[in-house]
């Protein structure tokens, strides 16, 4: 009875991690269906702007750097992450419209590149961490007291602050997209010119400005991906490929589509934990890619697939 009460207790935490970790996958992918929707554009640097954010982030509130009170600074690491995002759309993407798709994906993973040598110089290759109110604090939901357990006891279900923190933020943000998208003027305009720009172009919606709004978008929320990433541990330049799975998630769910996004962020996200508790250690690295593959052979446009509906 006892073995199988941590039985389950062990997949129940496994899950809870996995969530977790799926919310931060989920906003990454987030990003990647949000700019594709409104400017064809697949941004392969979009792990990288995740990364930047967590730097951002951790400039504006360690000691060392700026030091502002957590939520002043994560709001200012937002923001300028969201205006580098813009930029980078005002300058350089769109300097290239009109070119093959093909060479703007080569772009964008140069840029991908650009920003781990930036970070690198400016920040150092070591790996840093937030200072963060909220750092090794934990929840326990069953069992275990009210402080975790050492050695071979069993602590019980333990939620992280962090961890809850990430899930509630993933709630937020979605829901707030969706009201945006759905009822504000602004989102309504972008879902428009997302479906098709010439037309939305001549009902006289600012399409060019939207898109660089877009990527700015984007790029805020990569920037809350890469707090909530950096807060479970630490950060450093390579983080930034962590966009590799995030893509894999936006595959999975359906290109064109927001909630696939974040399903396919979050099967990613337990199914690793998965892998790596009942298999080999490897597997857990290849278990997403297995997964993404497996999708695309039975749903091969994707699980929430809306790309096929996309007026050209």
């Amino acid at each position: 009875m006892l073995a199988t009460e941590v039985t389950h207790l062990d997949l129940l935490q496994l899950l809870i991690g996995g969530i977790a970790n799926g919310c931060i996958y989920g906003l990454i992918a987030l990003g990647f269906v949000l700019i594709y929707k409104a400017t064809e554009v697949v941004n392969f640097a979009q792990g990288d702007l995740m990364m930047l954010g967590a730097y951002m982030t951790l400039m504006c509130v360690n000691d060392q750097w700026l030091g502002l009170p957590f939520i002043p600074g994560v709001m200012l690491a937002v923001v300028m992450t969201g205006f580098c995002a813009y930029c980078i759309e005002r300058f350089i993407i769109r300097g290239v419209f009109g070119q093959p798709q093909f060479s703007v994906i080569i772009l964008t993973i140069a840029l991908g590149f650009v920003i781990r040598f930036i970070v690198g110089v400016i920040w150092g290759h070591e790996p840093q961490t937030i200072e963060t109110p909220y750092a090794g604090q934990s929840l326990t939901l069953v069992g275990g007291g009210n402080e975790l357990s050492t050695g071979n006891q069993n602590p019980g279900l333990v939620l992280g602050v962090d961890e809850g923190l990430g899930i509630i933020l993933t709630v937020v943000i979605a829901g707030s997209l969706y009201l945006f998208f759905s009822r504000h003027r602004v989102g309504l305009a972008m879902q428009a010119a997302a479906q098709n720009q010439l037309a939305a172009y001549y009902m006289g919606i600012p399409v060019r400005q939207l898109n660089s709004w877009v990527w700015a978008l984007a790029g805020g929320i990569a920037a809350i991906a890469g707090l909530i990433f950096a807060s479970k541990g630490s950060v450093d330049p390579g983080s930034g490929l962590l966009g590799i799975k995030a893509f894999a998630a936006a595959v999975i769910g359906g290109f064109g589509s927001l909630p696939g996004a974040l399903l396919g962020g979050l099967l990613i996200g337990v199914i690793e934990p998965f892998a790596a508790r009942y298999f080999a250690a490897g597997y857990s690295q290849i278990a997403p890619y297995a997964l993404m593959l497996l999708v695309l052979m039975i749903v091969p446009n994707g699980l929430f697939a809306q790309i096929q509906t996309k007026k050209l």
